[in-house]
C-alpha cells in the first residue's frame, strides 16, 4: 500500500498591519501527516514567506487552507517537500518493519 500524504494548515502568525492590509500572513505552522493503511506518521513545522509587494494580496478572511498549502509549498521547494514526504514514509516504514526491537527476554519465563 502507498503512503497518503495529507497537508494541515495548524495556525498563521501574522502581522496585524502591513502596507496598508490587516493580518499579512507571514508564517504558517503546518503538519503533514502519512498514512498507510493502519500506519500513521507526521512531521510538524514552520514556514515564513517573504512579503513581495507586487504580489496580489489575499485578504485573511478570503484564504483558505489549500491557498496556505500552495504557499508553503512553493516556499519550501519542490525538493524540501519531496524531503519531509520521505521522511514521513521512511518513519512508516519503520513502524511497519521495526529496525530494532525488544525481544522478550529467553530466561524472564
Amino acid at each position: 500500500m502507498a503512503t497518503e500524504y495529507t497537508w494541515v494548515i495548524a495556525a498563521l502568525e501574522c502581522y496585524p498591519e502591513h502596507e496598508g492590509h490587516t493580518d499579512v500572513v507571514v508564517t504558517a505552522h503546518w503538519r503533514l501527516n502519512g498514512t498507510d493503511g493502519e500506519h500513521a506518521a507526521g512531521v510538524y513545522g514552520t514556514q515564513g514567506f517573504e512579503l513581495d509587494p507586487a504580489a496580489p494580496f489575499v485578504p485573511f478572511a478570503d484564504l483558505t487552507e489549500e491557498t496556505v498549502i500552495g504557499w508553503v509549498k512553493a516556499a519550501m521547494g519542490d525538493e524540501q517537500v519531496a524531503a519531509y514526504e520521505a521522511n514521513v514514509a521512511a518513519q512508516i516504514e519503520a513502524l511497519i518493519n521495526p529496525p530494532v526491537v525488544t525481544p522478550a527476554l529467553p530466561w524472564a519465563e
